[in-house]
């Protein structure tokens, strides 16, 4: 019985340590194999870092408006009695475009008209009688002083009468009217608003030290909301106050807007351009990846690795230190130099020290240069890059 007993002692200790001498031979080839598995290559495209001619700007928000452009107002109370024009007329200088009701002063104006006549011919007979010495001098004065208060008068009635004749300030185009036929306005009323389009102004705000950079006469480059207006034109005030609670200072630059398309009120981007600086290193804002630790950029280089004579292109995470901004590109102030292969697409999938292949069929970059190029700049053969991508 105690031999039996022993025997199967024995075999359940041989069972059990083989199951637990296989699990722990599976485990270790397991991880020896992870260990030495050799990654493929990541297939990514690259630009050259090359010097460029940067060409830096000073952006800004704005309002459009007309450089001619006012709301036209009722200058005396009345009633409509002429409308001469409709929405978005092209009207003319001196163009009648409203009429209040006038008979009144007209009325006036004619009895005026008549007592002037009556004052210059009493004027007249006692210049006669006074050269003749048949009368006193105070009479001539006293007809020399009813003429001029009859001159006087008539000339108000005349004016009063052009202020309820509303004629165009300058050509431009008239808005909707506010007013119609047979209402009575008030004095000041606005009856319509006229834009000149033709020429329109832009009034933007820089911080005040960047105000330092612009001056009269300097480019500017006014872009629409929507992108789908670009219009150049040139700063023609600065304002010579910063406003102290916003520290921002004004300016104005004057557009042409030949084909109308800008709108007085309208939101637009502007961008002052400053003059050109040569040998800047810039890249696509798209290339910069950052995180807590900075900003960085992959760039592919030629490596060894140890143990092995043949080189093999890896990516490398590279701090940079980043620059001014133009619309898709920024600068590198720190960190690359000209010849650098960087990183354009793919770089989502990398690690420092990655290996990778280089496929430029489908670059965003429109001037990447080509894999061959790409090889022969690294000192490496070009089959070295094509075996990369043959064993993905």
């Amino acid at each position: 019985m105690i031999k039996r007993l022993l025997i199967a002692i024995v075999l359940l200790v041989l069972v059990v340590g083989g199951i637990v001498g296989y699990n722990m031979f599976r485990s270790k080839m397991i991880a020896q194999y992870f260990a030495t598995m050799k990654q493929p290559p990541v297939a990514v495209s690259v630009s050259e870092v090359k010097p460029i001619t940067w060409t830096p700007g000073l952006e800004a928000i704005g309002t459009a408006s007309a450089a001619q452009g006012t709301d036209l107002a009722v200058e005396m109370g009345g009633t409509v009695q002429e409308i001469n024009f409709k929405s978005n007329d092209k009207v003319t200088k001196g163009q009648l475009l409203l009429k209040i009701d006038d008979r009144s002063e007209r009325a006036d104006l004619e009895a005026a008209n008549a007592g002037l006549d009556l004052a210059e011919t009493s004027l007249k007979r006692a210049r006669e009688l006074s050269q003749r010495g048949v009368s006193a001098t105070s009479n001539l004065d006293q007809a020399e002083a009813t003429a001029q208060e009859a001159r006087a008068s008539v000339a108000k009635l005349q004016a009063v009468l052009e202020k309820k004749r509303l004629v165009a300030p300058f050509d431009g185009v008239v808005g909707i009217p506010q007013v119609e036929l047979g209402q009575y306005v008030a004095t000041g009323a606005t009856f319509a608003t006229l834009q000149d389009r033709d020429h329109m102004r832009v009034d933007f705000t820089l911080a005040e030290q960047q105000a330092r950079q612009a001056v009269v006469g300097q480019a500017v480059e006014v872009t629409t909301e929507d992108g789908t207006l670009d219009l150049k034109g040139e700063i023609t005030g600065v304002e010579p106050k910063i406003d102290a609670n916003s520290r921002l200072v004004t300016l104005r630059a004057d557009v042409a807007n030949d084909d109308e398309r800008l709108t007085p009120g309208q939101f637009v981007h502007v961008r002052v351009v400053l003059p050109e600086e040569k040998n800047v290193i810039a890249l696509p804002q798209t290339v910069v990846s950052s995180n807590l630790y900075g900003d960085s950029v992959f760039v592919v280089r030629k490596e060894t690795p140890e143990g092995s004579d043949k080189p093999q292109l890896v990516a490398k995470q590279v701090f940079v230190t980043l620059g001014r901004r133009s619309g898709t590109l920024i600068e590198i102030t720190k960190g690359l130099k000209a010849g650098d292969l960087v990183v354009n697409a793919g770089q989502n999938k990398l690690t420092s020290g990655a290996t990778v292949s280089i496929d430029n069929t489908i670059s965003p970059d429109p001037d990447a240069p080509s894999q061959a190029d790409v090889m022969k700049a690294l000192g490496m053969p070009e089959s070295t890059g094509q075996d990369a991508a043959k064993s993905q």
